[in-house]
């Protein structure tokens, strides 16, 4: 089999690049967007929620194209780069009152689900304002939830796909290469977790992480058609010592070296970071290794 290109798991092969060139050929007007579609809807290319892989695919044209294996249409337009030109959530008023500083009389806590939903932006905007690494723009799949007490937000969790490569992670579950590419979508990153800095409420934090993390695999389900079994997060240490994770019953796994995930020069150049898991179900380890 003569495999041309290796992309995101895809062996890219000569007849696969012969459709393409076909495929631009027969729809000479489409737009580079409008083709990647065509080639996703051709190859079945889905995500498991049923969408279209259309990014993923419009990335796999861009590297045979410039690897000269295909010709793609002029680009059309070039929207801004969010994660290059980043606009900064605006700030919204809310309540700052500080609640009762007891768990039984802070009253129900509701968690809700919120990306691409009205309240997206106050999600957005709090994240912003008062957490110490602000708000970022997640990659993949994702969900945003906020935590309300009589309507008023408390705290905020942000989860979005796990890193592809993380060796206190893959060390712990002991999987294959093969595997963790085959699996790593059944895992979950907790990107961000904060409670607002009005509210003091003692054990507030642990009591939520352990709510959050029992409901999490449901709700990923409901959105992208696939469970989740493990989740992970970062603690800078230099900042914090993670009790409210210890507290809730994760687990340490590690260290990480201290170089990104896009790491050219195989040298420290931040800080080292603890990484923390959680089994959200009782077969993880079965499940992960299937």
């Amino acid at each position: 089999m003569d495999i041309v290109l290796r992309y995101r798991g895809r062996a890219i092969t000569g007849a696969d690049v012969r459709f393409i060139q076909e495929l631009i050929a027969a729809h000479p007007e489409q737009s580079r967007r409008g083709l990647s579609q065509r080639l996703c809807e051709a190859w079945g290319w889905r995500q498991s929620n049923g969408a279209l892989r259309d990014m993923v695919c419009r990335g796999l044209m861009l590297a045979l194209c410039r690897a000269g294996h295909i010709d793609l249409p002029a680009q059309r337009r070039r929207p801004p780069n969010p994660f290059i030109e980043r606009a900064r959530p605006p700030s919204l008023e809310v309540d700052t009152t500080p609640p009762p500083s007891n768990l039984r009389e802070l009253g129900p806590l509701t968690f809700r689900q919120v990306r691409r939903t009205p309240q997206e932006a106050c999600f957005n905007s709090l994240l912003e304002e008062h957490h110490y690494l602000g708000y970022s723009r997640p990659v993949g799949e994702q969900l945003k939830f906020m935590v309300y007490a009589q309507e008023r937000p408390v705290a905020l969790f942000a989860w979005s796909s796990a890193p592809r490569h993380l060796g206190p992670r893959d060390r712990y579950l002991g999987w294959s290469p093969e595997t963790r590419r085959r699996n790593i979508r059944a895992v979950v990153y907790n990107t961000r977790f904060l409670i607002l800095p009005w509210v003091k409420v003692v054990h507030l934090a642990s009591h939520l992480l352990s709510r959050m993390t029992r409901r999490l695999p449901a709700e990923w389900e409901k959105v992208y058609g696939h469970p989740v079994y493990f989740a992970e997060t970062f603690v800078d240490t230099t900042i914090f010592r993670g009790t409210c994770y210890r507290a809730a019953n994760w687990v340490y796994l590690g260290r990480t070296q201290g170089r990104g995930k896009d790491d050219l020069t195989h040298r420290a150049n931040r800080s080292l970071k603890e990484v923390l898991g959680l089994a959200l179900t009782p077969d993880f380890r079965e499940q992960l290794a299937a």
